[in-house]
């Protein structure tokens, strides 16, 4: 351990900034404190913020408290027009499902019980659907003239892979699709783990009614549709065909939320910008249930809010790093990355000058793969665009923290898809480098159990020391880093 230790620093010292620069970054994240984390972090997840759901009372109740931080430390409001220049404002259209149902001879079969609808289209009052079951999905055995206009069901062998079948119907022009889990213990987790979400609000800057609709079901609900046993349908029921009434009435109203920005403008090359983010919204209140949200993603905000005050103390001490920091914590995401889209589409700062995302988003807790060992993080997105600042990252590491950098959810192919799921990929897609900060996921993710008792601040505070660091260098370096 204590050979490599000095080798650490010594390719520290041979790599990165001047030793000075060096001790007054280790200076400065010392102002990042476990106890001011889980200060933050407490009032964002408590039951007071409801939840923090994008537009609703607690949202802005966690705007209010993190604009009034970064304007106690003498950030800048950068947001020109506002009535309060650290909120970027923006409008959505906020949609939920007053009742959502299928008929036949005058039985319902209910939503969310019997069924999972998963698409937001509404049916504009009861109508008159005709089902056809087409076994699994393959085309080659039933005639696609007799899928014009009908809704499809079909068995979901590999839920993963759905998505080809849909587009394969789509193309014979099929109006809606009924996905059958066969698998029971399958689809009692699809029920679990989409039912929270999709039983919530949908938000969106407008919503397109003309998509396609789908319907998630079990065997039970598919031996009621067609009136015939699962086993005799799935053997020999292909082009079978059942009519039902479906409903899906959708209320629709108009909501307003806002991204939080604090700046620090840069003493040499002020124009540049790096950029630090996480989203403060969450799920807000469902079923009777505050979704707190404390590490997804309290633990995000906390540490964006700590690094900025690590930044100003530096500048306020005369450590202005040379680069313009922007602290921007974004609501929407939980919604579908809202806020941060919001943004690259109407930035503050011209995307061109932007160097950098550092991107946090759940950094509280322990995954199963580390249990144990909490000394680590998932970097997603550090050499997608930039082998230079995947390069930084890891010297920052060794130089300084010594974390394990965990980079499964970073392969190509990963099925979680993470790399497109927080709000990094927002500046990604626009040719930004980005690195993206993540614990993983645990048993208490997208749940109202995830709460502030459960977070390991000692953790939070050695991440944050890591994106503190890269952070430093990214601002400070004399050439901002190549894209690839």
């Amino acid at each position: 351990m204590k050979k490599f230790w000095i080798s650490s620093v010594i390719i520290c010292l041979t790599t990165l900034l001047s030793v000075g620069q060096d001790k007054n970054a280790t200076k400065f994240a010392k102002s990042i404190t476990p106890q001011d984390l889980k200060t933050h972090l407490s009032y964002l997840a408590s039951d007071e913020l409801e939840g923090r759901e994008t537009g609703m009372k607690g949202q802005k109740l966690a705007a209010t408290y993190i604009s009034n931080y970064f304007k106690s430390l003498g950030l800048e409001g950068p947001v020109r027009g506002s009535d309060n220049p650290y909120l970027q404002y923006f409008d959505l259209k906020r949609a939920i499902y007053n009742e959502v149902y299928l008929k036949k001879e005058g039985e319902r079969k209910e939503n969310f019980q019997d069924f999972l609808y998963y698409t937001k289209g509404e049916t504009f009052g009861e109508e008159f659907i005709e089902v056809v079951f087409s076994g699994t999905g393959d085309l080659s055995k039933i005639s696609k003239s007799n899928l014009e206009g009908r809704y499809v069901a079909f068995v979901n062998e590999q839920f993963i892979n759905f998505r080809t079948t849909l587009a394969e119907l789509k193309e014979a022009k099929a109006k809606g699709f009924i996905l059958i889990f066969e698998n029971d213990l399958e689809y009692e987790y699809i029920m679990d783990r989409y039912s929270s979400y999709l039983s919530g609000s949908k938000m969106n800057f407008e919503f397109d009614q003309s998509g396609s609709k789908i319907i998630m079901a079990g065997k039970e609900l598919t031996e009621w549709l067609f009136d015939t046993p699962y086993g005799e349908l799935k053997e020999n029921g292909i082009g079978k065909t059942c009519e039902v009434i479906f409903n899906a009435d959708l209320h629709i109203n108009n909501v307003n939320s806002s991204n939080v920005l604090g700046f620090l403008e840069g003493s040499e090359k002020p124009e540049e910008v790096l950029v630090i983010t996480a989203h403060y919204d969450h799920e807000g209140i469902k079923n009777g249930k505050i979704y707190n949200g404390a590490d997804d993603d309290a633990s995000g905000t906390s540490t964006v809010m700590e690094l900025a005050e690590a930044f100003s103390l530096a500048a306020k001490k005369g450590f202005k790093p040379k680069r313009s920091i922007l602290f921007m914590t974004v609501s929407g995401e939980e919604k579908g990355l809202l806020g941060s889209k919001y943004y690259t589409q109407n930035p503050v700062f011209p995307l061109k000058n932007t160097v950098t995302d550092l991107n946090i988003d759940m950094i509280g807790r322990v995954d199963n793969k580390h249990a144990g060992n909490p000394d680590y993080i998932y970097l997603i997105g550090s050499d997608k665009l930039s082998s230079e600042l995947h390069e930084l990252s890891e010297k920052v590491n060794e130089c300084y923290t010594q974390l394990e950098l965990d980079y499964t959810y970073n392969a190509d192919d990963d099925p979680n898809r993470y790399y497109y799921r927080s709000d990094h990929y927002n500046f990604a897609k626009n040719g930004i480098p980005v690195i993206f900060y993540f614990n993983g996921t645990h048993e208490d993710y997208h749940r109202p159990t995830d709460t502030a008792e459960k977070i390991d601040y000692i953790k939070m505070k050695k991440i944050a020391d890591l994106i503190f660091f890269t952070a430093w260098e990214l601002a400070n370096k004399e050439e901002r880093v190549k894209l690839n």
